[in-house]
């Protein structure tokens, strides 16, 4: 064994242990979190997730340029794993070599020396974009831009260190290959090496360089923003799948146990939701995304996941070391890490978690520290507590009559289920279908649609309540499962098999979040059945009109919550329309600004989303901007008056359009 063997063995485990025992701490810190969190269901599908989101770098390369960027860094890291391993073996006995792989290992080794030069090539771009294009959504904290220096000059100089050490390798082999080696790249590097003396210099130094900066790397990561490197394939893994990653998870009101309702802390979040401050990887993806970010308004979803990581790493291990009291343990993450107006702004769109490259979700914590804000320590806008009262006492989180939730159907023959149960299917009308004036129109153009294609369907007029969504995405969970449980009752007791909704966030509701209550139904989205009605002939299309511009705009709940794209299009495309989509259309839809109880909130920072959207549908030059949901129409017709469009531009729900094109 020689003094290298010696030297490289301390040096190894040294570094081994100290990566093990900040790895136990890191995970140590996040066990203190308390919630409970399953997330070991469905092994082989999110073994395919991984495949397809962390190796694939399927969300990543959504961005065409930095995700290239990445890919080949991504893979450049674990290509030369093997290089890596052979190396590390190399410090225990000096001759090994992976060459007992043969045909193998010219693989390994040609693409892997031509791969270094990608690297590098990536690596400088990342550079470029970073401190010389200044690409906003990369623009941090100083500490946080020297760290990502850190780490991408640390690769740079461990992928030069491999060529250097290959090259030398090759000089001292008197400028030829071992047996099933090669690497072109090295070959030509070794001519810099004019004798032995100087060849054998360099090998022993380029390898140590890059053992050394390996085990520095290993050794940075858990204190680096690029913790990521560790944390972001199991955060993929234990990331829910679709719906489930898109509905709110149930809350226990009674618990008897439970001090607190919701998050105001570290403590009541659970291990997935610290695990994804660990795995932000500080991109700036979700909060480029983000609508309210996008005018000018304080939320970051991006700040939210740093702040969660920082309060883990300030007070986690005071946790762990069993202390109770002291500085730490006066502050909370929500008010003194995470302002409380930031958690109001939220729509809960979801692009932030659709943009994610490493499947961090935003809105479980959002929605977690709403729910300590009002359910435990009553702090809200105070234009809530009428919505709140509304909800409560009318079903509706307008302060109407719920004795007047059928007065549309007056001349139409609509049925309610008390009247007869026993129709096809259920119209669910919703809040603004039942009440909003223009809204209303939507709902009797829909019944008319159906009563043309021969359904048989009923309502349940006074008896149906909010479906909840309000009240839950606003955190007041007591108020929206006193209203989903009703409605379960009443849709069970008539036995209620399928339903048709006009509003995306009764849709998903209906379908996704009332099995956490025992409603399970076949739900549809009133776009899904027109187009089933049109492609089964059951609806007759005029051939006749003028060709006009039309742009959809796709509500966050239809189209980025449950993967509905495709039927509005093909209706408005069956019809005598030339469709333009805006520049942000499908999963990358911008938000019209009112889900997430913002339709009840005011604009107190920043500019209007709403207008933001508008905008670019006006940009399409598009005589009608069709929509799908009550809120959406809500505000793009006020974004449509307030850039003074009304008489240009209409704004229609997709029932409206096929009624008024239909014979």
């Amino acid at each position: 064994m020689t003094t290298n063997n010696i030297i490289f063995i301390f040096v190894f485990l040294f570094s081994f242990a100290l990566f093990f025992w900040s790895s136990r701490n890191l995970i140590r810190y996040m066990l203190t979190a308390q919630k409970k969190d399953d997330r070991f269901n469905n092994t082989g599908e999110r073994i395919k997730r991984v495949l397809k989101i962390a190796f694939g770098q399927s969300k990543l390369l959504r961005e065409p340029l930095a995700g290239l960027e990445h890919f080949v860094i991504f893979w450049g890291f674990i290509l030369f794993l093997f290089i890596v391993i052979e190396a590390m073996i190399q410090g225990f006995y000096t001759p090994f070599t992976l060459e007992f792989l043969g045909p193998f290992f010219t693989v390994i080794t040609v693409v892997t020396d031509i791969l270094g030069l990608l690297v590098i090539a990536a690596i400088l771009i990342a550079l470029i974009r970073r401190f010389i294009i200044k690409v906003p959504r990369l623009q941090l904290e100083a500490s946080s831009e020297i760290d990502a220096a850190v780490i991408l000059l640390m690769i740079l100089i461990i992928v030069i260190s491999i060529y250097g050490q290959n090259a030398a390798a090759i000089a001292l082999n008197n400028y030829h290959y071992h047996d099933n080696e090669l690497r072109p790249v090295s070959f030509a590097l070794s001519s810099l090496f004019s004798s032995q003396g100087t060849a054998s210099f360099a090998y022993e130094s380029f390898w140590w360089i890059h053992i050394v900066f390996i085990l520095g790397f290993l050794n940075f990561l858990p204190y680096s923003k690029h913790l990521h490197v560790l944390t972001s394939i199991p955060n993929t893994f234990f990331a829910n799948l679709d719906p489930v990653r898109n509905t709110i998870k149930h809350l226990n009101l009674e618990d008897e146990d439970a001090e607190v309702f919701g998050a105001p802390d570290i403590e009541q979040l659970s291990w997935k939701q610290i695990l994804d401050g660990y795995s932000c990887t500080e991109c700036g993806r979700c909060t480029a995304a983000c609508p309210a970010n996008n005018v000018g308004k304080s939320l970051s979803p991006r700040d939210i996941m740093i702040n969660i990581r920082k309060r883990t790493k300030d007070k986690a291990p005071l946790i762990v070391a069993g202390k109770t009291e002291g500085e730490q343990f006066e502050k909370t993450l929500v008010h003194d890490y995470i302002e409380d107006k930031v958690l109001w702004q939220c729509t809960t769109c979801m692009a932030c978690v659709q943009e994610c490259p490493v499947m961090i979700e935003h809105l479980d914590s959002i929605i977690d520290m709403r729910r300590d804000l009002i359910l435990t320590e009553s702090v809200f806008p105070s234009n809530l507590n009428n919505v709140f009262k509304s909800l409560e006492t009318n079903f509706t989180p307008w302060a109407f009559n719920r004795m007047d939730r059928a007065e549309w159907i007056e001349g139409l023959d609509i049925k309610t289920m008390a009247d007869d149960k026993n129709g096809e299917i259920l119209f669910w009308v919703g809040c603004a279908g039942s009440f909003d004036d223009r809204y209303k129109k939507v709902s009797i153009a829909f019944a008319k649609l159906m009563q043309k294609a021969n359904i048989d369907f009923r309502i349940l007029g006074i008896e149906e309540k909010c479906n909840g969504d309000t009240a839950r995405r606003l955190g007041n969970e007591y108020l929206a499962q006193m209203l989903i449980m009703e409605n379960v009752e009443t849709l069970n007791n008539y036995g209620v098999k399928k339903i048709v909704t006009a509003c995306p966030h009764c849709y998903h509701s209906l379908k996704n979040e009332y099995k956490q209550f025992g409603g399970n139904f076949e739900v549809l989205h009133h776009t899904e059945l027109i187009d089933q009605m049109l492609n089964e002939g059951k609806i007759e299309l005029k051939s006749n009109g003028t060709k006009e511009k039309l742009t959809y705009h796709d509500s966050c709940y239809l189209g980025r919550y449950n993967s509905i794209f495709d039927p509005p299009r093909k209706s408005i495309k069956k019809m005598n329309f030339e469709f333009v989509e805006m520049e942000r259309n499908k999963d990358r839809g911008f938000c019209c600004g009112a889900g997430g109880g913002r339709m009840f909130l005011e604009d107190e920072e920043g500019g209007k989303i709403n207008n933001e959207r508008t905008q670019e549908a006006i940009n399409t030059n598009s005589s009608t901007i069709a929509s799908a949901c009550p809120f959406c129409m809500t505000m793009l017709t006020d974004g449509v008056k307030y850039f003074d469009k009304a008489e240009e531009v209409a704004v229609k729900d997709i029932a409206e359009i096929v009624l008024d094109n239909s014979k």
